[in-house]
């Protein structure tokens, strides 16, 4: 898959506040869909739902052991959209700084 596109499916997984609080969640460490369904007002359909959207993006990784279902970060896919991030904020980094310097000659 090209970068676009994966960059694409983490700004997705990413742009909806129930998906960004389960990545919170997740963040802190492993945690089953059942334990991260408990705070959300959502059913646990709903959050598997939201899971399997995080693991495509290639947000989350899910194993099943018997009937459990445990969510762990994938911190490689945050790495994606941080670079892109990364190179936006040095553009425009160098863009003030190069004002800065045309402000200061006169």
């Amino acid at each position: 898959m090209a970068q676009a596109q994966k960059l694409n499916l983490v700004f997705h997984a990413l742009g909806d506040p129930t998906r960004r609080a389960i990545v919170e969640r997740i963040s802190r460490g492993p945690v089953s869909v059942s334990q991260l369904a408990a705070p959300l007002s959502i059913t646990l359909a709903a959050v598997v739902q939201h899971v399997q959207v995080l693991e495509e993006s290639g947000l989350v990784r899910t194993e099943k052991a018997g009937r459990v279902r445990t969510c762990r970060m994938e911190p490689a896919g945050l790495s994606l959209a941080e670079q892109w991030i990364a190179g936006r904020r040095n553009e425009w980094e160098r863009r003030l700084d190069r004002l800065g310097e045309l402000l200061a000659e006169d």
